[in-house]
């Protein structure tokens, strides 16, 4: 393609506009002969640092920020946001393919769930249905493990690309804060969008909540098209005020939940491993068994359900999907049941809200005790860890507080961080005799909940990522009687 066609109302016009451009990255290592480099400014390096690598490895041209010096004896094409000029111009490259109905949901927690419930609900109406996000990509013919919770511009361009490619015609893609405030969703053409609920969550890269809540709402104000339908879950404690924003951008915002008017809860009754539902859809009553234990699994039943509607699904059979909704990976999953029948939960729970949520769902059914295995990221919030320390303390009969990703920081200085606001606590720091130890413990009438790392298959010590999943370790546990 040549750079005139890709940069054509994205930068201003060059005199090397005929250069072939073969490729797009914002990562010199990925660079190929006939690239584009996207020097962008991050938050660790800057991408005007890694021109010269990239002049290297045969880079024709470098677009970076206007205010950038380069002297890089290549074509230098500014432009005033760089991230956004690499989201569309990525997508450009890609044909701007990409399924017709593209839905975004956003939120502290629930967004891997309701992404995929709104892919298998798409999927029972009849729609080529595909779902984005941490757990990976999920369409009719792949299942690929992932990493990010919102891929970057280029390879969500080529993911959408080859989507569309596929014949799915309906996506769900998680909408991570930075994801949004760096402008990775920008070239995706939202005929919707969602938000689950917010709590805290990366005040490490996030000043304040406040701009945590504002990085999110761009979703609605910007990227969202004006009369667009925004699904709101409504008995969130932030979320009048996401309401409140969304209709002031021009969106049609429609709320589920208890409170919520598009959908309303009426009546929710739980049981051990399911939940029967009442719900209120344009005037009519639908009684939901939803085969799903936590109420929260229900709120975000409820949301997606919502954005089907939203997209041209009817609501009768939206909601009766519901009744053959399978979690998503590593949300209340049943890794396995001892001998004495104890239920032992993997959770993705790393948040404080997340983590209340989960242990708070279990009780119910739950006549012995709760038993809890979790601990913090390292290199992350470090605000978080006392807060995850009470919660725990509280909700859990028993609580032990073990290694998440301990990443580069020293583990026992976060175990002590949460150690010091979870009273009666026990720390074990080897992750994977913690779980031993909690299976070890649990009687007929417990429920062991192993929380923190869900679906991920290591664990990131220093620099390095190691074998490492909770779902196997469980199994093990179990077979070995928790020795």
């Amino acid at each position: 393609m040549r750079l005139s066609d890709l940069s054509q109302g994205i930068a201003a016009e060059t005199a090397f506009g005929n250069l072939e451009i073969t490729g797009v990255t914002a990562d010199s290592r990925k660079v190929a002969p006939g690239f584009l480099f996207v020097a962008v400014p991050g938050a660790k390096a800057n991408g005007v640092t890694f021109v010269a690598d990239a002049k290297a490895r045969g880079a024709a041209a470098v677009l970076t920020d206007e205010a950038a010096t380069i002297d890089a004896g290549l074509p230098v094409i500014p432009v005033r946001d760089v991230r956004r000029a690499l989201a569309l111009m990525a997508s450009r490259f890609y044909g701007e393919r990409q399924p017709a109905t593209m839905v975004a949901v956003t939120g502290t927690s629930g967004k891997t769930s309701i992404t995929a419930f709104a892919r298998q609900i798409w999927s029972a109406a009849g729609f080529a249905a595909a779902s984005i996000g941490t757990t990976g990509v999920v369409s009719p013919s792949r299942d690929d493990y992932g990493s990010l919770t919102t891929p970057d511009p280029v390879g969500l361009a080529k993911l959408l690309s080859e989507l569309a490619e596929e014949g799915v015609t309906h996506a769900a893609m998680e909408a991570s804060s930075h994801g949004i405030e760096q402008r990775r969703l920008d070239a995706v053409r939202l005929s919707a969008a969602a938000f689950s609920n917010l709590g805290r969550d990366h005040l490490d890269y996030h000043a304040t909540m406040e701009d945590y809540f504002a990085a999110k709402m761009r979703l609605f104000q910007t990227l969202l098209p004006k009369g667009a339908p925004a699904v709101v879950f409504a008995d969130d404690l932030w979320s009048d005020l996401v309401v409140k924003t969304a209709e002031a951008s021009g969106v049609k915002v429609l709320t589920v939940g208890r409170k919520g008017s598009f959908l309303t809860l009426k009546r929710l009754e739980l049981e051990r491993w399911r939940q029967i539902g009442e719900i209120e859809a344009e005037g009519e009553l639908h009684r939901v068994v939803l085969p799903l234990a936590g109420e929260f699994q229900m709120a975000n039943a409820l949301v997606a359900a919502g954005l089907a509607i939203a997209t041209g699904v009817p609501a009768a059979k939206a909601l009766a999907a519901l009744e053959h909704l399978k979690g998503a990976s590593g949300r209340l999953d049943l890794a396995g049941t001892t001998p004495s029948g104890v239920p032992v939960f993997v959770d993705y729970a790393h948040k404080p809200e997340a983590l209340e949520n989960v242990l708070s769902a279990v009780r119910p059914f739950t006549t012995g005790r709760v038993i809890v295995v979790f601990g913090c990221g390292g290199d992350r919030d470090r605000g978080k860890r006392p807060i995850m320390g009470e919660i725990a303390a509280r909700l859990a009969d028993i609580a032990i507080v073990t290694d998440d990703n301990p990443r580069t920081e020293d583990p026992a200085t976060i175990r002590a961080a949460i150690m010091a606001a979870a009273r009666g606590a026990t720390e074990i720091g080897d992750r994977r005799a913690a779980i031993r130890h909690a299976v070890a413990e649990a009687r007929a009438g417990d429920t062991v909940v192993i929380a923190g790392k869900g679906h991920e298959n290591g664990q990131t010590i220093g620099e390095e990522t190691h074998p490492f999943s909770d779902h196997e370790e469980v199994r093990a546990a179990i077979g070995e009687g928790g020795k």
